[in-house]
């Protein structure tokens, strides 16, 4: 046998490489990248950025303008999203949309003076950032901030940018539209100019949209004047493309109906469950904790045993929620889609830098009942955008007047909190408006956002179960001729009903398709996950603790004293334990009323429950006054045994009394001026001794 020299073994080599690379093509490699498999991007049906580093982005798609978002519940996407829509199509701006968790800064030092960077950015909690804008404020506020160039505070590094900022925040809170404050504070000290007013969006006074809208006009012109802008005629331009696919069919495999990534498509689903994948989880029990017809309060126990999901007692639960048949059909209708509901379409950005908000292929029917947030408050800006569509010229005066006129809106639509599809109805519901691009309806409606409930169990006590607390929500207009339901709380008691042996449950006339895309959630399940909070127990459970929780706003406390009740089983030593609980009837929505005798023998002595029924007498009692009352043992807890303080419910009303009847109760039991007592009530905000779990 001939011996092999050195070049027969290479040509070998190569030919052996190259067939096993032949062979093993999609297995080992060139494996179609899965679009939506684990990242934020990529769960929300697009790719992610292939930089980080945002202006080599900029100068690879031609932009001169990016606008950054901060958003927490989808909101400031949506403003930033419209600002990038508005400055192209009536500036000429070559602008990208951004999130602010996809880029890193430390070259912001180089931003060219002829472009421009927006920043929109929502105050989250207690004045911090939104999670996909921590790393961003982190570094930007940080102590000693350093750039590429290497310059400090002193030498301005900043003095080439231009920016434009929007917050938006809630002044029910104390940090009120605090990012915004900061950011624009640090970049101006850093050296950035500023162009235009910091716009401050207000959700607490419920003006969030106006002052949207009446902010970006005179920011429009005061941009356009310093960086050479001509303002035209604003077309619509597409930024996603909608393609019908009649070579698809919803059967086939590669169809998402409703499904957030392809792991859930192929029923592979697995962890980590988070924001942007969630656990389809069963509903172990459920139950009506209200005893009267009219209102309904759920409880519910959610598994969540051998999905990798933990939580921490005061942590919140996300649920993702549906949207009721209802309104879907609703939507589809008006649209004159119902026909095509089935309809395979294929989504894609016509914009290298825009996102698709959900995977596709896909059907109308999934998008809009899984993915768009239909039933969500309507902008003026987005009717606008809708009147050179309308189907009459009747119908496009009338949409153009609900977009110029604040108060026609106001009076027509807000103030009947109607949805997207029940404003077209109102306009002209007897022609379909089949002229309007679904694109435009992906562009301009939300992408629907997981709600979060506060726990209301204790991860001692139950680990691998995680109870809600969920009043249903029904609001009723004056005036007006339906009830603005909510959407979760629906879904959730659809749940409950189906549970409990109803085939076809239909709460408050709404159905949902409760089985899931595929009937994936068969055998009551819901996809949620769980966000950590800072709402927590001291780590020594000898510490006292105050809580005020009227109505559902008790649900957090329900897992507080269910955890010093096991302490206390246990032998530790466990501090007072009082709570304020308020509701309207003990014999009507008294939630959780026969579990407090229970912990009270557990908790003996350290435990004690002061209740405030607001509507069993003449005139009304709410947890405020309680708390007066025993303004003394309130004091002397705080004063003396340093008690931890704490309030979950409604911001708007009874959060703010109760701090103020705090920093009174302090004042007068302390003998300081009342001035005095609000500072030191602040002073327990900052040292984390006063903690809130609020909502508006």
């Amino acid at each position: 046998m001939a011996q092999l020299d050195t070049l027969d073994l290479i040509v070998l080599a190569v030919l052996l490489v190259g067939t096993l690379a032949y062979f093993t093509k999609g297995t080992y490699w060139g494996i179609p990248k899965d679009p939506y498999a684990s990242s934020y991007s990529a769960a929300n049906g697009t790719k992610a950025a292939k930089t980080r580093n945002v202006l080599e982005k900029m100068d690879e798609t031609g932009k001169n303008c990016v606008v950054f978002y901060g958003s927490q519940t989808g909101t400031a996407e949506d403003y930033a999203s419209r600002l990038a829509k508005e400055g192209s199509s009536r500036f000429g701006l070559k602008t990208m949309v951004a999130d602010l968790e996809d880029y890193d800064y430390e070259n912001l030092d180089t931003f060219p003076d002829d472009k421009v960077a927006i920043f929109v950015l929502a105050t989250y909690g207690e004045g911090e950032p939104t999670d996909n804008a921590v790393e961003f404020y982190e570094f930007i506020t940080g102590e000693g901030v350093s750039f590429s160039g290497g310059g400090g505070e002193e030498e301005k590094p900043l003095a080439n940018l231009k920016f434009v900022a929007f917050g938006l925040g809630n002044n029910t809170y104390e940090h009120y539209n605090s990012m915004v404050r900061r950011v624009n504070a640090t970049l101006t000290k850093l050296g950035a100019v500023r162009i235009g007013e910091a716009g401050e969006g207000d959700d607490g006074a419920g003006t969030m949209e106006e002052d949207f809208l009446a902010w970006k006009e005179p920011m429009w012109a005061e941009l356009a004047e310093k960086v050479g802008l001509e303002e035209r005629e604003a077309v619509y331009e597409p930024i996603f493309g909608v393609s019908e696919r009649e070579d698809l069919s919803p059967e086939f495999n590669e169809v998402y109906l409703g499904e957030p990534n392809k792991s859930h498509l192929e029923g592979s689903s697995k962890g980590p469950y988070n924001a942007h994948n969630p656990y389809i989880a069963p509903i172990a029990e459920s139950r009506e904790v209200f005893t009267v017809k009219d209102r309904n309060c759920l409880h519910m126990e959610i598994d969540v045993s051998g999905s990798n999901l933990s939580y921490q007692t005061g942590d919140h639960v996300a649920v993702w929620p549906t949207n009721a048949g209802k309104e879907v059909d609703r939507f589809l209708n008006i649209l004159g889609l119902s026909e095509k509901r089935d309809m395979v379409i294929s989504v894609k950005a016509l914009d290298p830098t825009a996102r698709v908000p959900f995977p596709t292929p896909t059907t109308y029917n999934a998008a809009v009942r899984y993915h768009m947030e239909i039933c969500g408050a309507v902008s003026r800006q987005f009717v606008s955008s809708l009147a050179g569509f309308a189907p009459d010229e009747a119908s496009k005066a009338e949409m153009t007047k609900l977009g110029t006129d604040k108060d026609y809106f106001h009076e027509k639509v807000s103030s009947r909190y109607l949805n997207i599809a029940q404003v077209l109805e109102s306009v002209n519901k007897s022609t379909a408006w089949t002229n309007v691009p679904f694109s435009l309806m992906i562009e301009g409606i939300h992408k629907i956002q997981p709600r979060y409930y506060s726990i209301s169990s204790s991860s001692l006590v139950q680990k691998d179960r995680i109870s809600i607390t969920a009043v249903v929500e029904e609001l009723r207009i004056p005036g007006a001729e339906h009830i603005v339901k909510g959407v979760t709380t629906n879904y959730l008691l659809a749940l409950k009903q189906k549970q409990h042996g109803d085939p076809d449950p239909d709460p408050h006339g709404l159905t949902y398709d409760i089985t899931g895309p595929r009937n994936k959630y068969d055998g009551i399940h819901v996809p949620v996950h769980v966000r950590h909070s800072n709402f927590k127990l001291p780590s020594d459970p000898s510490k006292p603790i105050i809580m005020v929780g009227p109505g559902s706003g008790v649900a957090p406390f329900r897992g507080f004293i269910q955890e010093r009740a096991a302490q206390a089983k246990a032998g530790e030593k466990v501090g007072k334990t009082v709570l304020f609980y308020g509701c309207r009837r003990a014999t009507e929505d008294f939630l959780y009323k026969d579990e407090w005798d229970t912990y009270a023998q557990a908790l003996g002595s350290n435990f004690k429950l002061i209740t405030a029924f607001s509507r069993e007498q003449a005139q009304k009692i709410y947890v405020q006054q309680r708390l007066r009352e025993n303004g003394k043992e309130i004091n002397d807890l705080l004063q003396n045994q340093k008690a931890n303080f704490y309030v979950c419910g409604d911001a708007a009303n009874m959060a703010r009394e109760v701090n103020i009847v705090l920093g009174q109760i302090i004042a007068e039991e302390r003998g300081l001026p009342i001035e005095k007592g609000e500072e030191i009530v602040k002073s327990m905000r900052s040292s984390n001794e006063y903690q809130e779990d609020v909502w508006s």
